[in-house]
């Protein structure tokens, strides 16, 4: 079965659908950099300080703790089932779309090494293993390219014209 350029060809209810859904999706998405910009100030020793406290730092201006067990499998669990259906989604549509093979198949699978790279390398850091912070930074940027790189495919071809569409 041929996928590659499905896109170009659906219905326009099934476009609107898909634009509607990425946009939402992605909303939710970039609103959680946010978060993690303000929570961890998106470089590799606020990430460190965001699970393992700054008790001991005199001149913080905000005191953070180091995170239970509890709280660690909590967001691990919850980040790697929602983050990867998200990028399952994400590359079913990517799937369908009009573009090189290894492109495609880079921008489908990436993403989910990306997911296992950052929140287990976030669990690794927290048990102790400190360099995880680079490995979890580089990770969830690539993760983020990927994402965004996607997205934009995704809505530049529900808004392209197709001879055969509607």
């Amino acid at each position: 079965m041929k996928l590659n350029g499905i896109i170009l060809t659906l219905p326009k209810e099934i476009k609107i659908l898909i634009g509607s859904f990425i946009f939402v999706l992605s909303v939710g998405f970039y609103t959680g950099l946010l978060f993690v910009s303000e929570t961890s100030s998106a470089n590799p020793n606020g990430i460190e300080e965001q699970y393992l406290g700054n008790e001991e730092d005199e001149e913080a201006t905000i005191m953070k703790f180091k995170k239970s067990e509890k709280e660690m499998l909590s967001i691990v669990h919850s980040h790697m089932l929602s983050m990867s259906i998200i990028f399952f989604l994400v590359g079913l549509i990517l799937s369908i779309a009009d573009l090189n093979k290894k492109v495609k198949l880079f921008l489908i699978i990436e993403p989910f090494f990306s997911v296992i790279l950052t929140f287990g390398g976030i669990y690794f850091l927290w048990k102790g293993l400190l360099w995880m912070k680079y490995v979890v930074m580089f990770s969830g940027s690539l993760m983020t390219l990927s994402f965004t790189l996607s997205i934009a495919i995704i809505i530049f071809q529900l808004f392209q014209k197709h001879s055969s569409a509607n």
